[in-house]
């Protein structure tokens, strides 16, 4: 049988794997499993366009390269399994796929409420299949919206949702401010006032006990026993790392796919992880292994393994440097984009106001140990111009450890 790698995972970072995969060197076949039945597509407008009506799927799938013309795509196919001491991926139809080399890429999956109460009514947004769900949800008179999460997507679709006409958008989450996990209390109040200012409630510093309802949800009970009325749920908690078909190899599954900072897996070189899987050392930092959702880790991740990876294959072990991405990461909210570069989850002790006034237009930047290790723009387009400045200054700085 001739050489071939298979690719768990067909979703931007499976993709990113096969074409630098093909720019390594590899000639051999490349095999895509991948559990939607969707070629690969962009995610982040899911929670936006997607969800108020302004984009279609056609303009949200990726173009593949020509170099990947040739690849075998499995898609509707799920790996439920694999044996890496003897090469084998098995899939969700009893079939099995041997391989020369592995590519883990199989993702993240919405992390999910475990709270008493009907299902009905409940959404997340992963899929494009979800967030067609939640649209059809929304778009119906009279909804009330609760959504459980002021993350990321959780910010973004309370403002799609005030967008559609929402009269009722209630933000709950049991931190003080949105987003203070990876932004911190600046620019969570700053978004606060953003968000009050447009229509958006927050209920902040409660938890969800669960969910009132029959056959389907008709409020959100809360640790303290009141009930917020709702029609339309959205769980943003968070996301589990889909690595269940990997148990029994042996590896570090704690928190995704623990990698080297070659992003080898386990002591395998023959097998890579990438994209939001993979929790790796970045060597730009402190070196302590993280997952990173960001959506420049798959090409930057898939760029980096596939040499790894390759070189082996071909008899000469690779000599390349650490992994040391600079993550950065979008957000649109209503009229105003958030604008990030580096790691501020590193640097939140130490927050600076760079330019700007939080009131307004605003840049911030982040620091450990008085170094700058991450900036966020809060605004319009030259705020986010201002950041993006930043950007070489970040990439030029050395190692915090060796």
């Amino acid at each position: 049988m001739s050489p071939r790698i298979v690719v768990a995972g067909a979703s931007m970072a499976g993709l990113r794997a096969a074409e630098q995969l093909r720019a390594a060197g590899w000639t051999g076949a490349i095999t895509l499993v991948g559990a939607e039945p969707h070629m690969p597509y962009n995610r982040p407008p899911l929670s936006k366009e997607v969800l108020a009506g302004r984009a279609p799927f056609e303009s949200l799938a990726f173009r593949p390269r020509a170099s990947v013309a040739d690849v075998e795509w499995l898609l509707g196919r799920k790996a439920v399994a694999a044996r890496l001491d003897r090469r084998t991926v098995r899939l969700d139809d009893g079939s099995v796929l041997s391989y020369d080399g592995l590519v883990v890429a199989t993702g993240t999956r919405p992390r999910r409420l475990r709270c008493a109460g009907p299902s009905a009514g409940r959404h997340t947004v992963r899929t494009l299949d979800d967030a067609q769900g939640l649209r059809a949800a929304l778009t119906r008179p009279g909804a009330r919206v609760v959504v459980v999460g002021a993350g990321f997507i959780g910010c973004e679709v309370a403002a799609t949702a005030v967008g559609l006409g929402v009269a009722e958008v209630t933000v709950v989450d049991p931190l003080p401010l949105p987003m203070a996990g990876p932004l911190g209390e600046l620019l969570g109040r700053a978004l606060r006032r953003r968000h009050e200012r447009r229509g958006v409630r927050f209920v902040l510093g409660a938890g969800v006990a669960g969910f009132a309802g029959a056959d389907r949800v008709t409020g959100v009970v809360l640790d303290d026993g009141s009930v917020l009325p709702a029609d339309v749920v959205v769980e943003s908690v968070g996301s589990v790392a889909n690595t269940e078909w990997l148990d029994g190899n042996g590896l570090d599954l704690r928190d995704g796919v623990l990698t080297d900072p070659l992003l080898r897996v386990g002591g395998r070189p023959e097998v890579v992880a990438v994209g939001d899987v993979a929790r790796f050392p970045n060597a730009r930092y402190d070196g302590v292994p993280r997952r990173v959702e960001h959506w420049s880790i798959p090409t930057d991740s898939a760029k980096h393994a596939a040499k790894a990876l390759v070189g082996h294959l071909h008899g000469a072990e690779p000599e390349l440097p650490p992994f040391a991405p600079l993550p950065t990461f979008w957000s649109d909210q209503h009229d105003f984009r958030l604008q990030s570069f580096g790691a501020p989850l590193l640097g939140k002790d130490d927050v600076r106001v760079l330019d700007g006034d939080p009131d307004g237009d605003v840049l911030v930047g982040y620091h450990r140990d008085g170094r700058l290790v991450g900036v966020v723009a809060l605004g319009g387009q030259a705020v986010a111009s201002a950041a993006a400045r930043y950007r070489a200054e970040l990439l030029r700085q050395p190692a915090l450890t060796v």
